[in-house]
């Protein structure tokens, strides 16, 4: 019989580990309250600064839009004109709300909202005179250097603002990492000291089995063997514990990455897409305003910069679509395969009918196949596929281009009588930027294959290529 004293130790033992159980929880929650709050003023910072690069480029919408209709008299400018007008009081509004704890920003704000002001009313001074045609005017207001003086402006204001949120950014980032690291040390104190305790009343009751088995000499036998059972379970619970901390270490990992490509992306979105359009913006505007100021040398460098812009834009829409695919959500549902091709092939042949003026492209779709697939991220891949074999067919008088299902491969396959591929570089083609045609022969990103390859892992597939130089290439892919 266990004595008194024991029997009131026991309760009091699992009180106590009850008791520092729950505030090690409590501690955890509370410092994972914070991190969470310092993850979302990052994020409010980030929004604040779209924001400011919105208001940007309605003002230069009006800017283009109004020296559009100065310089051609073309209606459909103003059109344009009249919408970013309206648009640029909401895009101050919302940056007002998302800014209204900051004095600063607001202080900034009604200085932007006042230059804002001004240069549209310029703006609309100078279509009025076009409208009247006083040529002269329009001339002397040119070159007067006001409206240079106010797009700088402007633009200075927007880096104010810009750099105001950056210097919060720096700040706010700064927390949530100390407050990642305090979850981090939080939750580990917390779990050392629940796993002390747990080791603790472990070893306490084995004592006490310990002792009640010594005292019991004809119940050794089933002794041994209940304590041989007890140790195989807590050896289970032991690995099921590790395993745990694994399944929530590589939980976390794949948060963390999944936050960084999210970064990644709007930063890819919004911090390199704003110069863009600035480059092509002020090309545009001195194409137009300076046309009989440049020689043709110089026109075509305007042009090459152009074309240089929208082309890095190509890219950036690209490798966004990559990002999309690798973090969007798989939902597999039953796919009419056949009929989500002849969609694609329909669009792609309105989107390249241009392109394809004078030669004959013949798609063949094999009828009646099904799959259990995620319809949107195959029509990605059908749509990268297919796009691919009409561009390489391009050189090809009367190209053939299949889509079906080869059941001695148990793969489904994209073949074409195109240009085709040194098999000796076939291991780089799903790589990204790897492109084994230069860009005078085909146009392309470099993208699209490692997009495909993407789709296929995500539906735990594989995918493969078969081709000869000058007589096409056949392109193979499972999809799990």
């Amino acid at each position: 019989m266990p004595t008194r004293p024991r029997r009131i130790l026991v309760p009091a033992l699992l009180l106590v580990v009850i008791v520092v159980a729950g505030i090690n929880a409590l501690v955890a929650f509370r410092a994972l309250q914070v991190l969470l709050q310092s993850e979302y003023w990052v994020d409010h910072t980030w929004e604040v600064i779209h924001q400011v690069e919105q208001v940007m480029s309605s003002s230069k919408d009006a800017e283009i839009a109004a020296r559009g209709y100065i310089n051609t008299g073309i209606p459909g400018y103003l059109d344009i004109f009249d919408r970013a007008r309206v648009e640029i009081p909401a895009d101050l509004q919302q940056f007002r709300t998302l800014t209204a704890d900051n004095p600063r920003q607001i202080a900034m704000e009604q200085e932007m909202r006042s230059a804002i002001d001004a240069r549209i009313t310029r703006l609309e001074t100078n279509i009025n005179l076009r409208k009247g045609n006083d040529q002269e005017q329009l001339r002397l207001r040119r070159l007067s250097g006001i409206g240079l003086y106010q797009t700088n402006n402007l633009r200075d204001i927007a880096d104010r603002m810009e750099a105001e949120e950056r210097r919060l950014l720096v700040i706010r980032t700064g927390a949530a990492q100390i407050s990642a690291r305090r979850a981090k040390v939080a939750i580990a104190i917390a779990s050392g000291l629940d796993l002390l305790l747990v080791l603790l009343m472990f070893r306490y009751f084995l004592r006490e089995r310990e002792l009640r088995l010594a005292a019991i000499d004809d119940a050794e036998r089933l002794a041994a063997s209940r304590i041989m059972i007890e140790q195989n379970a807590a050896e289970i619970l032991a690995l099921n514990a590790t395993l745990e901390d694994r399944v929530r270490q590589r939980t976390a990992e794949l948060e963390a990455t999944n936050r960084e490509l999210e970064a990644f992306s709007y930063s890819v979105s919004h911090d390199l897409r704003a110069p863009l359009r600035t480059i092509d913006g002020f090309s545009l505007a001195l194409a137009e305003d300076y046309t009989d100021s440049v020689d043709a040398t110089g026109r075509d460098y305007i042009q090459r910069v152009r074309a240089g812009t929208q082309r890095m834009g190509q890219l950036i829409d690209a490798l966004l679509q990559l990002s999309r695919i690798t973090r969007a959500d798989l939902t597999r549902e039953h796919v009419d395969v056949s009929a989500l091709a002849e969609a694609v092939v329909s669009n792609l042949r309105d989107e390249t009918r241009v392109e394809t003026a004078g030669r004959e492209i013949n798609f063949h779709i094999q009828p009646n196949l099904e799959a259990e697939a995620d319809p949107k991220l195959l029509r990605v891949a059908l749509e990268n596929l297919l796009g691919n074999a009409a561009k390489f067919t391009s050189k090809v008088p009367n190209a053939i281009i299949e889509f079906g299902w080869d059941s001695t491969q148990n793969a489904w396959f994209v073949r074409d009588n195109g240009a085709g591929f040194d098999m000796h570089y076939a291991h780089k083609l799903f790589n990204a930027f790897n492109r084994l045609h230069g860009d005078k022969d085909f146009k392309g990103s470099g993208i699209g294959l490692a997009t495909v390859a993407r789709v296929v892992r995500r539906h735990h597939g594989t995918i493969w290529a078969d081709s000869v130089i000058n007589h096409g290439a056949t392109f193979w892919f499972t999809l799990g």
